[in-house]
């Protein structure tokens, strides 16, 4: 018999309290060391949204006709404050989190963001080694902090860019921006040290697939590497439709045509993106010339190796890209639980945790799949 997801309350009214007796410190749960799922998966990534508002309106994320003018943003008061974060931070790094990147909405939008960058560059893994703190960026504003953000600890980026064509990226992120301020925020980053870049590329059938190899020619060689991402069943305001998703397995066929290539193995357990090398004559990857990535979050799940958490900008943990409720943190970070109740209660949530949604998909029927109401990217980041 197949399993099935029962849709649950939209992540703006309700949040799920923390597992009873998750908050005593007495529980059985880890405080101090690492921690595994009930698949066996460890905790090692932490994706924290600080911002839910974005200045692009991109059609797969945040729609005009759905995030216009009087949509109800966040107010301040709600957001975790720097502090609050960092405390959250260092918690889940006594669980075994070695990698945190900071997501939105947009995440430079949110005012002085390099003094949160310079309290989470300053913790350290239980090995004793500065975290991998990365952030992701539609680039819109990168060529003006990018050196600030070096300064302040930032260590890489990532940079969202959807075609080379401007007349297409315009119409995508529907602001009207264009290519060149975002090539130019790359450049920046680069100049400024910040990397390995990447760059991150959603592809939407009958939207964008026919930019997919003049993005491969403009970043081939250029020490950037490029990543095709599926177009996701992410919330419920970007109107996703299969038919809309160009298979990964196309988009490598696609490149193979002009631009050989070889497989190469993850960097690390969990990578979501499955690498290929360009080849040289001889059919060998040349590291001068690069690799390229894919991500088939939809199909091809990797769920099974899904070492994340995210954090959203109101502190709601959720266990997967695809939840629909997240556990109340913030409670606990503004009443008067102790470092140790809350780790306690993060360890207590992980060791509890059993979401594959992405390999479910498969087994769903078309009205269960299309009527759980997913978190928004835009709250939660990617």
């Amino acid at each position: 018999m197949s399993e099935r997801v029962i849709p649950l309350l939209d992540h703006r009214t309700a949040a799920l309290a923390p597992p009873s007796g998750a908050i005593d410190p007495r529980t059985p749960a880890a405080v101090h060391g690492r921690v595994s799922d009930r698949l066996g998966r460890p905790l090692r990534d932490l994706r924290i949204s600080v911002t839910d508002r974005c200045n692009f309106r991109c059609t797969y994320c945040m729609p005009k006709e759905i995030f216009g003018k009087d949509h109800p943003f966040l107010p301040h008061a709600s957001l975790l404050t720097f502090e609050e974060i960092t405390r959250i931070a260092r918690l889940f790094i006594m669980h075994g989190v070695q990698k945190i990147r900071l997501t939105g909405g947009e995440p430079l939008l949110r005012k002085n963001i390099e003094v949160l960058i310079e309290q989470l560059a300053a913790l350290r893994t239980l090995d004793g080694k500065p975290l991998d703190l990365t952030l992701t960026t539609n680039g819109s504003i990168l060529a003006r902090k990018a050196k600030a953000l070096k300064a302040a600890g930032l260590q890489r980026v990532t940079v969202s860019l959807d075609g080379m064509d401007d007349a297409v990226f315009r119409s995508m992120n529907d602001v009207d921006f264009p290519v060149a301020d975002v090539l130019a925020g790359i450049e920046a980053a680069r100049a400024a040290g910040l990397g390995p870049i990447k760059v991150n590329m959603v592809v939407k059938r009958g939207t964008n697939e026919q930019e997919i190899l003049p993005m491969a020619r403009h970043f081939r060689g250029t020490g950037i590497v490029l990543r095709f991402i599926e177009y996701m069943d992410v919330g419920a305001t970007n109107g996703w439709r299969m038919d809309e998703v160009l298979p990964s397995s196309a988009v490598v066929e696609l490149l193979r045509t002009e631009l050989p290539l070889v497989p190469l193995d993850p960097t690390a357990p969990g990578e979501t993106a499955e690498r290929w090398g360009y080849a040289d004559a001889s059919g060998r990857h040349d590291p001068q010339l690069g690799e390229v990535g894919v991500i088939s979050s939809v199909t091809h799940a990797f769920c099974g190796s899904c070492n994340r958490a995210r954090l959203s900008t109101e502190g709601k943990l959720f266990l997967c890209l695809f939840a629909s409720r997240g556990y109340d943190l913030r409670s606990l970070l503004r009443g008067d639980a102790t470092d140790e109740a809350i780790a306690a209660t993060i360890g207590h949530i992980w060791q509890g945790r059993s979401d594959r949604y992405s390999e479910l998909r498969s087994t769903m029927t078309p009205d269960a799949a299309g009527g759980a109401r997913h978190v928004e990217m835009s709250y939660i980041g990617g």
